[in-house]
């Protein structure tokens, strides 16, 4: 393995991104040991470790030697750069001051999470309660369709008038359609109706399998013409299957009631 070596201003902007998986903290001692000092500042064990982790994906007792070396200078590189930005007075212009105000709530808000859930893990019933609540709450059909779109409700209704007279529906999609599904002869393939903006999918859960829509339908992208070709029950995963996302999202509901109590019980005042 190797590591290429990032300008020190990206590898900290890509730094601030990553959440590492955690790793076993060393010592009190062996992580206040600093791995190097940079005009006087110690960079301790335990940021080189985090560092490490999120570089490299593995703790530094896991690298090779030259590995660590090289990450290791890497990071120096970061600190000689960040120093000369503060020295600079960078850290209080632009949009340093509010970019750090952000990471310094995502970090925290990460941080808090972590606490809180710790010893709030999800029990089994709890994940099934929710796997149940998500599969009754899926759309139950997909749809296969084929459209046309429009600029103008005039077109449509010229283009329902061609059908009507038995003009073929992929030979008018082709020839008039904006969407690049025109290429398909208006194709859209398999959705379900999340996939869809609402108009566009309440006008195709309402045709039989053939039926074309009767009268033109208004979205935010122009005017269609629909033709629904066929339909198929949508089988929910299994709760095995589910279970990891079932599983974030009964930890983000939780702590979205820690967080609810918090604001309560906060003394906000917002300035018009």
């Amino acid at each position: 393995m190797k590591f290429i070596v990032f300008p020190a201003a990206v590898l900290l902007v890509a730094l601030a991104a990553c959440t590492p998986k955690s790793t076993p903290a060393p010592g009190a001692d062996a992580a206040a040991k600093p791995v190097a000092t940079v005009n006087g500042k110690a960079l301790p064990a335990a940021e080189f470790a985090f560092f490490s982790q999120t570089v490299a994906g593995k703790p530094p007792a896991e690298l090779t030697p030259d590995q660590r070396s090289q990450l290791l200078d890497t990071l120096v590189r970061a600190e000689v750069v960040a120093q000369q930005a503060e020295k600079d007075g960078l850290d209080k212009q632009g949009d340093a001051p509010e970019s750090m105000a952000m990471m310094r709530l995502q970090v925290l808000e990460r941080a808090a999470m972590a606490n809180y859930l710790k010893d709030r893990k999800p029990t089994d019933a709890e994940l099934k309660a929710e796997y149940d609540a998500q599969v009754a709450a899926m759309p139950k059909t997909q749809y296969k369709a084929r459209h046309i779109l429009v600029k103008t409700k005039e077109e449509a209704d010229g283009i329902i008038a061609e059908l009507k007279k038995g003009a073929k529906f992929e030979k008018l999609a082709a020839d008039k359609s904006l969407d690049n599904s025109r290429t398909n002869g208006g194709d859209l393939g398999w959705f379900g109706p999340n996939n869809m903006v609402k108009p566009f999918a309440d006008a195709v859960a309402a045709l039989k399998k053939g039926e074309i829509t009767p009268a033109p339908v208004q979205t935010e992208f122009g005017w269609h013409v629909i033709r629904l070709d066929d339909t198929r029950a949508i089988t929910p995963p299994t709760f095995e299957a589910a279970k990891d996302k079932i599983q974030q999202i009964v930890e983000a509901k939780k702590f979205k009631s820690y967080e609810d109590g918090l604001l309560a019980a906060a003394k906000v005042e917002k300035t018009p």
